[in-house]
């Protein structure tokens, strides 16, 4: 009976979300390709290294989807939260991250909405002679334009993005040695196409 409520409460709450979603436009979800220089101060001279062995920089490439719902309006502005995953690939190594967090955004004339993401999650990094994924703590801070081009469908024109993961080395794999590295500067660029409900 709990589980009954429980079930009727929720889908009565998303068909809520979902109502005000569509009549406002709230609602942005995306599937877009993704580029990203990942580099270190310190290279890894062992096949531990994400990045690959004394190399310090590498770009990844790859696709990111998410999506945001802004529940908060005041004049040009709203504020809501951000979800996205990303999967890249460079040098046979892969970085997997997924993120939540806060956004901003607001609107310039009718067309141009400019915004900013703040994210933390999981970032994941498997080098390219490892059966091993390290999963870390990572965070990210993205900048962005989109552009409207019909009711329900946007261009963003551009996104750039900051952040910092701790990739695998070999003292995060197990190896050791006593030697720490520190994290990875990830900068992040994406384009595409965002679909508004």
């Amino acid at each position: 009976m709990k589980l009954r409520s429980l079930v009727s409460a929720a889908l009565l709450l998303t068909a809520a979300i979902g109502a005000h979603a569509q009549s406002t436009g709230n609602i942005g979800i995306y599937f877009n390709p993704l580029a990203t220089r990942i580099s270190n101060s310190q290279a890894d001279p062992t096949t531990s290294s994400f990045l690959g062995p004394n190399t310090t920089s590498r770009m990844f490439w790859g696709f990111q989807m998410g999506g945001y719902y802004d529940f908060f309006h005041s004049g040009p502005l709203s504020a809501g939260f951000t979800m996205r995953f990303s999967d890249q690939h460079a040098a046979n190594a892969s970085i997997r991250n997924f993120q939540v967090g806060a956004r901003v955004a607001g609107t310039v004339g009718d067309k141009w909405h400019p915004y900013v993401e703040a994210t933390v999650g999981d970032g994941s990094t498997k080098p390219q002679k490892s059966l091993v994924r390290v999963s870390k703590a990572a965070y990210n801070v993205y900048g962005g334009v989109d552009y409207s081009l019909a009711r329900h469908l946007d261009v963003r024109a551009f996104e750039i993005g900051y952040g910092s993961l701790t990739t695998a080395s070999q003292s995060t794999v197990g190896q050791g040695n006593g030697v720490a590295y520190p994290a990875s500067k990830l900068l992040n660029f994406s384009a595409g196409f965002v679909v508004r409900f």
